[in-house]
């Protein structure tokens, strides 16, 4: 063993049992090797003399890659070197026939060694066929005579070459597309005919004694179906020998698989679909459909099922296309032919296939709509259609008990039913609307033969049956539910009267309440079926049913319920109230510590399902007061209590009380959704006085627990609640709120607290001036100190929850600005305690206007000056009303904003917010001239000047200025700052002030 032989054994050692200076030492020897001038000498040499695997995987890459990437580089005698030698070897042949040592590749060497040399004869194919090496497949049809050896070599070189250069299954650079467009027009002119010859002679040859070689030479022939003349595979030796061994296999899955691959690739040939059609009613499809009866999990079947689907597919796109009578008669003869095989395949084949299959059931009914109406051959397929689906749709009751339980397999057992039913249910709704007496009457029977079957074992089955009857509803029109189209009329109510024997399965009752739920229009309708409902969702099938799963989901459902029937329900409501008892009352326990609802508010959908209840104003007023006193009085209460405790609480009951408090919380503001202003203020305040005496319980838990940031986000949504419900009126309690909320706030309690301000302005405008002006120097106070003056860090490592926290604190600032800008509140600003504040707030938004990254913020900075303006600026010739003010505006605001932030090259005017921006920014300029008069006239005309503007054209834009048209100002003023660019461009960059 030489010294390169030693290198490339070493460099590619992975035990870890050569020392790494050692094996980088090597590596570095046989780079060097791969840099000389007679690498390629060298790696056929080792290649004819040295039979170690590595040695002789090294040389093919290293060859691989010096013809690749230097093959314009080589001389012609080197090229000639090459050429030969890799053919020879290709072809069996010594190339130093004269050494009796000679190695030869292709004997016993293992297949990554024969593919790597496949891989090096195409990489020269790609670069000299057929202008230099015109004859490399003529030349190598000749060796195949020598056996399997060559014949398995031939094979692999014609996969490489699919791989690497023809098949459309890679992406491929318009270069590589180019040569593989000549490659394949050279073969189908010169050698298409012989190669497929072979092919056939091979098959014919070896086919009862090397099985394995003739699969390869099919799978080989597969590839190239695609592209040459149909006509040299569709043709009397062919087709029969393909079927024959798809038929009579030999013994041979494999051979038999390979023969399928072929007949495949013929259907799915592209061509004219009338040639088409007589090829796939020539082929007689038909002999194959046996076969997809035998092993499920065998590689075969699942060949067959592919060819059927394909088949299949392909008879459907020549129906469509073709235009002749007769010919639409054969397709639909030959797809009546093969659906029942599709069926079965989709009902017992590999999940891959059925999407296929789905995919082309989807063409089909959406193509048979033309047929109007269906026939009978037809509406069978549509019936054993939807029988498949209500089979694919089932659960396997392997997994009935980790889906009642749902544990981990039950979880992802039912993730993968949700995705795998998606297109299912897609093509139920296009049979359902295709053939709608069809699919109501299959669903109306599956029903019905579930709800007569007295054993628990049909979880599965009727799981099935109810959603394929959800999944109905989602195709049907709001008027075709309400009216009861169809066998609705009778679904529905038998529906919703129904008790399962499996009722008590998870699956089954959320399906069977969400399947109500998706009729509920019926219903609203039909009102006699009220009572039948409330049944269902108060009894054991919904809200106490004995998994905790569905009753959360019923709760919810019952809410959504409820707020569609409403009015309909008054009748109802003391036995609704009685049946949701003790529900109630897991909320006003104060030992309560059931895990039903805790960390989540699904549990309050009770609560807002019984507030949309009891808000009615249809509801006597003295009623109303009772039911919610019962309600808010025992909650109060609990909260009450548990404040009186606090300091006795010991650091284990602690948690629990404050998960209490939580949820009495999300109770209550749930239960008020349903009383809106209008009731609580004018019709009836008694319900209003309710809600007061309950917000001052609530406030007093920001005083006994103030740093508890849940319970302060609690409070927080129960106050924005009640300024929905309250009104104006709840003003006497905001500044105990307030003042509570804003103490100690971290940045993300100060962003919700600047959101409830924003609520509150927007809602009352100017009749909240006072309390927000209260409040106002703390806010800014609290901001400035949290806020950092300079630009947010950027990079790796800086973005942490802190700085998102922080950035999200100043956007919402921006907002807040924005909300008092606009809520003629700006007044707020120059109060005495709040002009400390005034020139640091002027100074963020002006940085912002022109610098923040948020095209969006920038805007609104503007706004907020454009309005200030407008406030605080008068004539020029009357007192300012802030002194200071308006020359801020123009040496700040006018000059960086609107001048200088606009010229800068990342103002970009392709970008739509941009240009929103833009606009703001000369309507900005248009309010400036009409409070500064000359005055700003003046300063625009020294502005452009220092940026070496033309006189003249400053004059026209004051002109502009002065005009009325905004569109002909703001064109204007863009073509200024695109020609003041390209002068930036010529003369060197302005500095930006």
């Amino acid at each position: 063993m030489d010294d390169v032989e030693k290198a490339i054994l070493i460099s590619f050692e992975e035990s870890g049992a050569i020392d790494s200076a050692l094996k980088s030492q090597a590596v570095s020897f046989c780079q060097q090797i791969k840099e000389t001038p007679t690498v390629c000498r060298i790696c056929i040499e080792k290649l004819c003399f040295c039979n170690i695997v590595q040695v002789q995987f090294w040389c093919l890459q290293t060859l691989h890659e010096v013809i690749r990437v230097k093959y314009a580089m080589l001389s012609l005698e080197e090229k000639d070197f090459i050429r030969k030698s890799v053919f020879s070897m290709c072809c069996f042949d010594l190339i130093d026939d004269k050494n009796n040592n000679a190695v030869r590749i292709l004997e016993g060497g293992p297949a990554f060694i024969k593919n790597k040399l496949a891989q090096v004869f195409v990489t020269l194919v790609y670069f000299e066929y057929p202008l230099i090496w015109s004859s490399v497949f003529v030349d190598y049809l000749p060796h195949l005579r020598k056996g399997a050896v060559v014949i398995d070599m031939f094979c692999r070189i014609l996969n490489a070459l699919d791989d690497e250069l023809i098949s459309l299954d890679y992406p491929r650079t318009p270069e590589e597309m180019g040569v593989a467009g000549r490659v394949k027009d050279a073969i189908r002119q010169q050698c298409i005919a012989q190669i497929v010859n072979v092919w056939y002679e091979i098959v014919s040859m070896y086919r009862n004694s090397d099985l394995d070689l003739c699969s390869n030479v099919l799978e080989s022939m597969r590839r190239y179906i695609s592209w040459i003349d149909i006509g040299l595979i569709v043709n009397d030796a062919f087709i029969p020998l393909l079927f024959q061994l798809i038929l009579v296999g030999g013994g041979s899955e494999q051979l038999q698989g390979a023969a399928v691959g072929c007949v495949l690739a013929v259907v799915s040939k592209r061509m004219d679909h009338q040639s088409k059609l007589a090829i796939l009613q020539n082929l007689q499809i038909n002999r194959v459909f046996g076969l997809v009866t035998g092993d499920n999990d065998s590689e075969l079947v699942s060949k067959v099922a592919a060819l059927i689907t394909g088949y299949a597919a392909e008879v459907l796109e020549c129906y469509k296309r073709v235009n002749t009578e007769d010919a639409k008669s054969v397709s639909l003869e030959l797809l009546n032919e093969v659906l029942p095989s599709v069926f079965y395949v989709m009902q017992n084949c590999e999940v891959d296939t059925t999407f296929s299959i789905v995919q082309f059931l989807s063409c089909y009914v959406a193509t048979m709509k033309s047929l109007s109406p269906l026939r009978e051959k037809q509406l069978h397929h549509v019936g054993r259609m939807l029988e498949v689906i209500c089979a694919q749709i089932r659960y396997d009751p392997i997994y009935r008990d980790n889906l009642d339980m749902l544990d981990k397999i039950g979880r992802e057992e039912e993730e993968t039913m949700v995705e795998y039913r998606k297109d299912l249910f897609v093509l139920l709704r296009s049979v359902g609307r295709m053939a709608p007496d069809v699919t109501q009457m299959f669903i109306r029977n599956s029903l019905v033969s579930c709800i007569s079957s007295v054993s628990e074992r049909n979880v599965e089955e009727v799981e099935a049956s109810l959603s394929l009857l959800y999944a109905l509803g989602e195709s049907l029109s709001d008027e075709a539910i309400k009216t009861g189209s169809g066998l609705l009329s009778e679904l529905v109510p038998t529906l919703i009267s129904t008790r399962f024997q499996c009722h008590s399965n998870r699956i089954v009752a959320l399906v069977y309440l969400e399947t109500i739920t998706r009729y509920i229009k019926f219903v609203q309708e039909h009102t006699e079926y009220v009572p039948m409902v409330l049944t269902a969702f108060l009894d054991e099938r919904g809200i106490h049913h004995p998994n905790f799963h569905v009753r959360r989901r019923a709760s919810y459902l019952f809410m959504r319920v409820v707020k569609l029937l409403k009015a309909k329900l008054v009748p109802f409501i003391e036995s609704i109230l009685q049946s949701l008892q003790d529900t109630v009352a897991r909320f006003t326990s104060l030992n309560h510590t059931s895990n039903d609802f805790s960390g989540s508010e699904d549990g309050t959908h009770i609560f807002e399902a019984i507030g949309l209840l009891i808000g009615m104003e249809d509801i006597p007023s003295e009623k109303q007061s009772d039911y919610l006193s019962s309600l808010l009085t025992p909650l109060c209460h609990q909260v009450e209590t548990l404040l009186i405790n606090a300091n006795a609480l010991s650091p284990e009951e602690s948690p629990v009380k404050i998960a209490n408090i939580q949820q009495v919380i999300m109770a209550i503001n749930a239960l008020s959704k349903g009383f809106s202003e209008r009731l609580v203020t004018a019709s009836r305040p008694a319900i209003g006085v309710m809600f007061k005496k309950t917000l001052d319980v609530l406030l007093q838990i920001l005083v006994v627990f103030p740093k508890i940031e849940p319970l302060r986000n609690k409070v927080t949504s129960f106050i924005h609640r009640m300024v929905d419900t309250l009104g104006a009126s709840v003003f006497p309690f905001l500044p105990k709120a307030l003042g509570q909320l804003l103490a100690e706030s971290e940045p993300k309690e100060m962003v919700g607290f600047l959101v409830l301000l924003n609520q509150l302005i927007c809602k009352f405008s100017t009749s909240v001036h006072d309390i927000v002006e209260e409040v106002f120097p703390a806010i800014a106070g609290r901001i400035f100190s949290l806020i950092p003056t300079e630009p947010f860090p950027s990079g790796h490592g800086t973005n942490s929850e802190e700085i998102r926290e922080l950035q999200e604190l100043q956007k919402t600032c921006y907002t807040f600005l924005h909300v008092i800008t606009m809520h003629d509140l700006s007044s707020i600003f120059l109060s005495p305690k709040s002009r400390d504040y005034l020139d640091k707030m002027m100074q963020l938004l002006l940085q912002s206007s022109c610098h923040h990254e948020d095209i969006l913020v920038r805007k609104a900075c503007v706004q907020i000056f454009t309005r200030l303006i407008k406030d605080w600026c008068t004539r020029s010739d009357v007192e300012a009303k802030v002194p200071g003010f308006r020359s801020f505006i123009i040496d700040g605001f006018a000059t960086n904003c609107c001048f200088y932030s606009v010229l800068d090259k990342s103002f970009e005017f392709h970008d739509a917010n941009t240009l929103i921006l833009f606009g703001e920014i000369v309507l900005a300029q248009k309010v400036m001239y009409e409070k500064f008069g000359d005055g700003f006239l003046h300063f625009v005309t020294n502005c452009f000047t220092t940026a070496h503007c033309p006189q003249d054209v400053a004059a026209q834009y004051c002109q502009k200025l002065k005009g009325n048209d905004m569109k002909v100002l703001r064109s204007f003023y863009q073509s200024l700052i695109e020609n003041l660019r390209l002068r930036q461009q010529q003369n060197g960059n302005l500095v930006f002030r």
